[in-house]
């Protein structure tokens, strides 16, 4: 039986691998690395770099395929159909690299962004294979440290507060408006910057880029005075490298008022 570890790698320094993935990446026989295209081939690069720190030479080896364009311009409605299309896209590439690569008594491995469970779409590909039922595998799952879990450790300030809630959201739902009856809330995937919306609102925010690499960029402080500085970072950093990642944490003032307040 084919075996697959789907290994959390965190979010982007080495030294943040866990004993459990090293010893995941050490029993791997094939990795199997999905090229985003040129501007963003630095991202395969970090996958090596993490490899060659932490497996033997000649124990392994990689295999690259290139990751199907999804639809960016959905909206609305549309958004989650195009979402939808590409899952099955890249489902029936992870279903080819398995069926193709992978030996029939080998383990093979996904490394994946910061934490498997959060805001990414393995697991779920990986059901969907097994469930059409054209190749058959086992398949485990290594945590790994998220960038919220990075983000918050770089500023040097928790997730929640005491006795209170934090939410995890996405920029688009975060557009729609700030959830309510929750002071800490940390937003990932926001390519549109919705955190603007609440600059008049007394509201601080922790934001960092490219966490955990060298070109790791950290800003925080209220939201009306570090916004402008976040968005030029963000242009320049776009512009230089062609991609960028980001998370931030949003936390309104003790008693302060503001969006979602009861």
């Amino acid at each position: 039986m084919r075996k697959i570890h789907v290994i959390g790698i965190g979010a982007g320094d080495p030294d943040q691998l866990t004993l459990q993935a090293v010893r995941a990446l050490r029993d791997t026989d094939v990795f199997f690395v999905l090229d985003k295209g040129e501007a963003k081939s630095d991202l395969v690069g970090l996958r090596r770099h993490l490899l060659d720190t932490h497996v033997p030479e000649g124990t392994y080896r990689v295999v690259e395929a290139r990751d199907p364009d999804r639809d960016r311009t959905a909206g609305g409605a549309a958004y989650s159909p195009a979402v939808g299309d590409w899952r099955r896209a890249r489902a029936g590439i992870y279903e080819r690299l398995i069926a193709d690569e992978l030996g029939a008594d080998e383990r093979g491995a996904f490394l994946v962004w910061g934490d498997p469970s959060l805001y990414d779409s393995t697991l779920g590909i990986l059901e969907e294979i097994l469930g059409r039922g054209a190749v058959e595998f086992e398949y485990d799952v290594v945590p790994g440290i998220s960038s919220v879990s990075a983000l918050v450790a770089r500023h040097r300030t928790g997730l929640n507060r005491v006795a209170s809630p934090v939410q995890i959201t996405t920029g688009r739902r975060l557009a729609e408006g700030f959830p309510a009856g929750v002071d800490d809330v940390v937003v990932m995937l926001d390519a549109h910057q919705a955190f603007r919306e609440y600059a008049d609102d007394d509201i601080d925010i922790y934001w960092g880029a490219y966490i955990g690499t060298p070109d790791e960029i950290l800003v925080s402080g209220p939201i009306a005075e570090a916004a402008p500085r976040i968005e030029r970072l963000r242009a320049e950093a776009r512009e230089r490298k062609g991609w960028i990642m980001d998370t931030y944490l949003l936390r309104r003032h003790p008693g302060g008022d503001g969006p979602g307040r009861p």
